[in-house]
């Protein structure tokens, strides 16, 4: 493939991005295999993200140009690009899959910007690679649209994420349960490391391959560490922390990932690889977004048991990194895994004490919550819609909330649960203007429900890619209000909560 060049012959702008591949130069070919991406044939741009421009210090602008296409849709590489699809194995539905690997993504490289962050610049959709697994390498229009408004949907909520800079569409057919538009991805995160990265090494008895990766990812992105008397038990301890985080945070926004194997959970603590995700709608905690899981594994209610148990396949891969005999070593894993649960009960209280307008901790807090979250499953309560009302609450005496009472089938038990709730926030001292304004912070009003995502991509398999960007928009601001947009923050249509999420989506 080659490296793009101006027509002119001069270096264009997309050119002096401080463009590297950390990951390819610093490690060997036992970590990843190196190849081009294969472009889709007449490829055109269906949406760029200039929000994700600014991370990597790209000017807007260049998006017209078409040398931005050919460079962020596989048609010319970067001179200093080394793009590699990267090695990794794991747990999918709780069977260990000894290689997976990057199937249709491709790593360029990474940029670095001016404060010295790193960005690294996957082509998601690129084709075949030594790991496709008798697959294509493409993804389809429908996947792309998702992944692309549900990574700066979930970036706006400000929950860790991986970002996407732009896509782009074809005429090029591929087959999944159907014939359908290929399209790629340009996915951008710190690093694309997975659990899987690790457990890859650890199941080939490659424990000397352990380190290497380890040194790398702690160097690039945990040097905090560096001086840590034991490191690698430190990288652990601090992964597990931004795990059990970044599941507290789905839980308070009713997000569901749809596929928790440990190939899809990143090293540091990113919502990655969006695929059959969905938010609630009515409030049921066993909620299952994706139809390919009919057990039930990564149910809602099951993502903060199955953060654990995806942590404690890394630990295990972690072992032979930790100081002391097999048996000391185990122990130290098992010690920092005793530290999940109550980081992640600790964090998720505090999100839903803000989301109920509770500055400080009282006693019976976790029952009040509980019994709330009781109500709205007996009554199938949309989620979204009650949390943002609820800052409209009146505490006052006598006052009857006749506008949340009718969330609810059961309204003499709300009323009883409101009398609690009353009595809780007048111990807060807090107007209930400051209460309203500080509860609409921690409770969106617009999310990116499935109906949404399908109905943006029904118009854009037919060509019209402006709901596309419209999403965007909205889901960039999802506290505020925006009359304009009023009817985006509504429950879906009956079709709408009946909408089947697949792997391939």
């Amino acid at each position: 493939m080659r490296p793009w060049r101006h027509h002119y012959g001069r270096m264009n702008k997309l050119e002096q991005l401080t463009f590297s591949n950390s990951f390819a130069r610093r490690l060997d070919e036992h970590y990843f295999a190196r190849l081009d991406p294969t472009p889709l044939a007449g490829s055109h741009l269906v949406a760029f993200n200039p929000q994700a421009a600014e991370l990597i210090e790209l000017d807007p602008d260049e998006a017209q140009r078409p040398e931005f296409l050919c460079w962020f849709g596989g048609e010319a590489l970067h001179p200093e690009a080394e793009p590699v699809a990267m090695l990794y194995a794991g747990h999918q539905f709780g069977h260990y899959v000894p290689q997976l690997g990057d199937g249709r993504a491709i790593l360029l490289g990474e940029v670095r910007n001016s404060r010295g962050e790193r960005w690294e610049l996957q082509l998601k959709g690129a084709g075949i690679t030594p790991f496709s697994r008798r697959g294509d390498g493409r993804a389809v229009l429908r996947s792309t649209v998702r992944e692309y408004l549900c990574s700066e949907a979930m970036h706006a909520l400000g929950i860790p994420t991986t970002r996407a800079l732009c896509m782009s569409g074809s005429e090029e057919e591929v087959y999944r349960e159907r014939i359908e538009k290929g399209a790629m991805l340009l996915r951008m995160a710190p690093s694309h490391l997975r659990f899987g990265s690790f457990e890859l090494f650890y199941y080939r008895n490659q424990f000397e391959r352990l380190k290497p990766l380890a040194d790398y990812l702690i160097e690039h992105h945990y040097p905090e560490l560096l001086e840590q008397e034991e490191r690698y038990l430190a990288l652990f301890r601090e992964v597990t922390r931004r795990t059990a985080e970044l599941i507290s945070q789905w839980q308070q926004v009713g997000f569901a990932h749809g596929v928790m194997n440990t190939d899809n959970m990143s090293i540091l603590g990113l919502t990655l690889d969006y695929g059959p995700f969905g938010f609630l709608d009515d409030y049921d905690p066993g909620f299952i977004c994706n139809h390919s899981d009919h057990g039930g594994r990564y149910a809602f209610d099951a993502q903060p048991q199955i953060g654990l148990w995806n942590l404690s396949c890394l630990g295990q891969a972690l072992l032979p990194l930790f100081d002391g005999e097999p048996e000391e070593a185990a122990e130290k894993a098992n010690a920092v895994l005793s530290e999940y649960k109550p980081a992640l009960d600790r964090h998720y209280a505090e999100g839903m004490r803000a989301k109920l307008g509770l500055q400080q901790v009282a006693e019976n807090d976790v029952m009040l919550l509980r019994d709330l979250l009781k109500l709205m499953q007996q009554s199938a309560v949309d989620y979204t819609r009650f949390f943002r009302a609820l800052g409209g609450f009146d505490e006052s005496p006598n006052a009857t909330n006749d506008q949340l009472r009718d969330h609810f089938i059961d309204r003499e038990a709300f009323d009883s649960w409101a009398s609690r709730y009353a009595i809780r926030l007048g111990q807060e001292g807090v107007s209930a203007e400051e209460r309203k304004a500080a509860m609409n912070r921690h409770n969106p009003k617009y999310i990116l429900r499935n109906y949404l995502a399908q109905q943006a991509i029904d118009r854009a398999e037919a060509g019209d890619y402006s709901e596309i960007g419209k999403l965007h928009t909205i889901l960039q601001r999802p506290f505020d209000e925006q009359p304009e947009h009023e009817a985006y923050a509504e429950p879906p249509p009956d079709w709408g909560k009946t909408l089947e999420i697949s792997c391939s989506s």
